[in-house]
């Protein structure tokens, strides 16, 4: 080994335990929102924000089935009792009458600054009169208990009027045993909300892993052995989507370089030389892990996972390498012949992957510059170190009969072109005729989560009561007091629809914490005590009520007119805090209220009331919205692929200075990207993103095969080593992106299938339209 040689290894050496270092001390993560698309605007931002640390992020929907109703309740209310104590969980309830009381303590202390129907006349004798008609009325209905009990501090009915609010038109879980049951009696329902944030995923694992041991315990102490736990959210949603993409990282880059192995192993026959094709690809593997760390802050789990393609592309460098290095010679030698070619190979998958780089996703930015700094570095570690570790003499022994074979293959290959050519037009007919269907634009196509979590988690929800997502109004101000008042506004205004029948009702966080310009209106409107007093005798005049029976009511009125402001700390330990939480949230230095609708009838008459806030209040559809965000990022997405296949064409060009060349390159790489687009949409799948990032990838991996046919390896004795070169290179990269074909994780499997099936077309389609030089160069010999 020369002293260069030396030094080479040596910077190699170097440079790899610079890497490791980084990638000992890189933060892994698995955050789903890496796959939801950057968002431009101040709206998509709060949405996506949402999404990632929002209240419903933090909420956990658990169920307990399996046993009697009466062992489930005793379960219900054994494990509520653990998690209210738990510091995880800032609320937990299940409908029990004890865990609703701290609500009704909080409405009944402060109704009079929460009810909107505190106003100067309610408190006249007109107004306590009708007050206490009303609930004389009420006296002989199913709420006259209520009622009976309230009546001597409540005249007026403002718990009665808050509670209608509050509940509005939806209706609550079934109550069986005192606790929440879903609607067949068969599932106990509990809900607790985490203190961590949706996005913390540690955070959200350790709280999930209470919930289990808290209903181990209950379900020991009250007898439910035989019980099941389910649990559902957007927390464990995220923790199990996590673990399914840890297990698809390891699984499947193992199972790669399992079938990798076995295919070098095979050519190779040699467990040194095993070992040494693989060298170009751990040094790459650590290359793009320590560059993604360094450039992102973090790794997402799908990037390990995405390993996997490292193994099936990088591994063809010392392919071609080990395979054109004829008996007799050094592989240096081999190198000085394919080079040139081995070098525009790299840079035309380098140019697909860079398209990811500006995909506006975040974990396909990861997995574009992974791959970018991987495929570098295993190049040219192919290149300055790998011929000085190979053993002297050494060369692969191929196949008796493979070569030439393979040769009078492409001979006779030459025949189907226009089969090649019927296939491209049938597929462009396909992919024309299904149109725009082609494509998967909804966000949920995405999820990693299984259809059946899916529906359990939205059985669940029905159960629980809570609404659907539909359309919502969205107010902004500076401060939480600027948004409260202007969801106060848009509320009146929206009022206003309900009463014409436009819409059947809203909610506003302004519901649960008016403003407090609102509240001090109505500590306002509440009379002196003298007066007061007065108003109350002559009303309740003829009525069947005793002296001094209404005392504690005018204590509590006097009491409002002097309090402090209702805040939102207020609220805590209350399930109305979540309730606000859930509708009021701060993003990006503003204050954001959600005003949530139901049964809008007529979209563009609440378009035409909000105008006049201007850009303060927005209607949206949440879920539309997000998929037209997912559209547009799609259609940018596209752009950007169309702008790499026209870089990689520029590059060809370039390179091989020959227009008609540069055509017989692109031939087989465009048809193999319509026929595989085409045969994916004829099984029934609908593209996205994931696969238009594959298709462009698969032009950068196919360019290699294409490279090699069309320039072969300049001063190569053997054309028929230049094939099976191509050949094991091929089959390297279909097992190392066929196996994540089978992965859970959409992003690795929707790349893997379509990698894998372009990439073998590619090579096929190759052999018919790009191997005349091959042809030529085996006839002349």
């Amino acid at each position: 080994m020369s002293i260069s040689a030396r030094g080479r290894v040596g910077v190699w050496l170097a440079g790899l335990v610079a890497c490791a270092i980084v990638v000992a001390r890189s933060d892994y993560g698995a955050d789903l929102a890496a796959f939801l698309p950057s968002s431009p605007s101040p709206v998509q931002r709060f949405l996506v924000g949402e999404l990632r640390e929002g209240v419903a992020s933090r909420l956990a929907l658990i169920g307990i089935e399996g046993a009697a109703e009466t062992v489930l309740a005793g379960a219900s209310r054994a494990m509520l009792e653990r998690l209210r104590g738990d510091e995880a969980f800032a609320y937990a309830t299940n409908g029990a009458g004890d865990s609703l009381r701290a609500d009704g303590r909080f409405l009944l202390r402060n109704r009079y600054l929460l009810s909107p129907d505190v106003a100067p006349e309610r408190f006249s004798v007109a107004g306590i009169r009708a007050g206490l008609e009303r609930q004389l009325d009420l006296l002989g209905s199913p709420a006259g208990m209520l009622v009976g009990d309230l009546i001597a501090r409540d005249p007026t009915g403002e718990m009665l009027g808050l509670a209608d609010r509050l509940q509005g038109a939806g209706h609550g879980p079934d109550k069986r045993e005192g606790v929440w049951f879903s609607a067949d009696g068969r599932r106990a329902l509990l809900v607790a909300q985490t203190r961590a944030p949706g996005f913390d995923i540690d955070a959200q694992e350790r709280a999930l892993g209470r919930i289990r041991a808290a209903f181990a315990d209950a379900a020991r102490e009250s007898g439910a052995t035989a019980a099941k736990l389910v649990v559902t959210g957007p927390g464990v949603f995220a923790v199990e989507s996590r673990a399914g993409i840890k297990r698809d990282a390891l699984r499947f880059s193992l199972l790669g370089t399992v079938l990798v192995a076995g295919i070098l192993l095979l050519v190779y026959r040699s467990l040194p030389v095993l070992g040494l094709t693989l060298v170009p690809v751990a040094s790459g593997a650590l290359a793009g892990i320590a560059a993604v760390s360094l450039a992102f802050g973090s790794v997402h789990g799908v990037t390990i996972g995405f390993g996997a393609t490292l193994i099936g592309e990088s591994v063809d460098y010392a392919i071609y390498l080990f395979t054109n290095t004829a008996p007799g010679s050094r592989p240096q030698a081999a190198l000085q012949r394919i080079w040139p070619t081995l070098r525009l190979g790299m840079l035309t998958s380098a140019f697909g992957f860079g398209a990811m780089l500006f995909s506006g996703f975040p974990g396909l930015a990861q997995l574009g510059l992974f791959s970018i700094a991987g495929l570098v570095v295993a190049v040219y570690v192919t290149r300055w170190v790998l011929p000085g570790l190979v053993p002297r003499d050494y060369h692969v022994r191929v196949v008796a009969g493979l070569g030439p074979a393979l040769v009078r293959l492409l001979a006779a290959a030459r025949r189907l072109r226009p089969a090649v050519g019927l296939l491209a037009v049938a597929a462009v007919a396909l992919l024309a005729l299904k149109g725009p269907t082609v494509w998967d634009d909804e966000l949920s196509s995405l999820s990693p989560v299984p259809l059946s979590v899916q529906r359990l988690d939205q059985q669940m929800r029905a159960d629980l009561g809570a609404p659907d997502i539909g359309p919502m109004v969205i107010v902004s101000g500076r401060t939480q007091q600027e948004a409260l008042e202007a969801a106060e506004q848009v509320g009146a205004a929206l009022a206003a629809l309900q009463g014409r029948g436009v819409l059947e009702g809203y909610d506003s966080p302004a519901f649960y914490l008016p403003s407090e310009a609102a509240q001090r209106r109505r500590q306002q409107a509440i009379p002196p005590a003298p007066a007061l007093r007065a108003n109350l005798a002559q009303a309740a005049a003829g009525l069947p009520f005793r002296a001094g029976t209404f005392a504690p009511f005018l204590e509590d009125a006097q009491a409002a007119a002097a309090q402090a402001p209702v805040t939102d700390r207020d609220l805590a330990g209350t399930g109305i805090a979540l309730k606000l939480q859930a509708l009021l949230g701060q993003r990006g230095g503003a204050w954001h209220a959600t005003l949530p609708l139901r049964g809008v009838r007529d979209a563009d008459a609440v378009r035409e009331a909000l105008a006049a806030f201007g850009d303060s209040a927005v209607l949206l559809d949440m879920k539309r919205e997000l998929d037209g965000l997912y559209h547009g990022y799609r259609l940018r997405a596209l752009g950007f692929a169309l702008l790499g296949a026209l870089a990689i064409a520029v590059l060809l060009g370039l390179a091989l200075r020959s227009a008609r060349r540069s055509a017989d390159v692109l031939a087989p790489l465009v048809a193999a990207v319509l026929v595989t687009a085409a045969l994916l949409v004829a099984v029934g799948t609908r593209l996205n993103i994931f696969h238009l990032v594959a298709l462009l990838l698969v032009v950068g991996v196919g360019s290699n095969y294409t490279l090699f046919f069309e320039r072969g390896s300049p001063g190569a004795a053997d054309p028929g080593r230049t094939a099976t070169s191509v050949l094991f290179c091929n089959l390297a990269t279909v097992a190392g992106f066929g196996v994540l074909g089978f992965a859970s994780t959409p992003v690795l499997g929707a790349i893997g299938t379509t990698v894998a099936i372009g990439a073998l077309l590619s090579l096929a389609f190759a052999v018919v339209l790009a191997a005349a030089p091959v042809q030529a160069r085996a006839t002349a010999g």
